[in-house]
């Protein structure tokens, strides 16, 4: 993974400067500017609404006791989609609106959830790796086994 990282590094600017300029070429070079400063605005703004949504989406599943699986990954999405946003360029900034946006962001969370559960199910099947996950044929402190005990009851009340 640190190679793809290093590689996004070095590809993803080098992509960006080729956009700008050929929206350059086609557009001009300060409406270029303009449009890349709207973009920037409009996505600053819509970070901040979204990210309060979430924050409250958050605050809520905690107060009523429900487990926050969705609510943290739009937290996680607008984090990432807010930095991909702020970030000069076209191709970052079409990436950014993609995890910002409240009716596209549930299909970025689908991807998510599929790339995240590959990749630990994956960690979990590697061999060597243990874990106690507790299954049906492991007794819990929470769970009566099916050992039986023969014994007498006795009632201290009857004598």
């Amino acid at each position: 993974m640190p190679w793809f990282v290093a590689l996004a590094l070095l590809v993803v600017p080098i992509a960006e400067i080729f956009v700008i300029i050929q929206v350059g070429q086609v557009i001009g070079g300060w409406p270029t500017v303009g449009l890349l400063l709207v973009e920037s605005a409009l996505g600053a703004w819509l970070i901040k609404r979204e990210g309060r949504r979430a924050w409250r989406a958050l605050q809520s599943s905690f107060e009523t006791g429900k487990m926050p699986g969705r609510e943290l990954a739009d937290a996680a999405l607008v984090l990432v989609g807010g930095t991909l946003l702020l970030t000069p360029g076209f191709l970052t900034d079409i990436f950014g609106f993609f995890f910002v946006l409240p009716f596209t962001r549930p299909l970025a969370r689908r991807a998510m959830t599929a790339f995240f559960g590959r990749r630990v199910t994956t960690h979990l099947a590697t061999p060597g790796f243990t874990t106690f996950i507790p299954g049906p044929t492991t007794p819990s402190p929470h769970r009566p086994t099916d050992d039986v005990i023969q014994g007498e009851v006795i009632d201290p009340d009857k004598k």
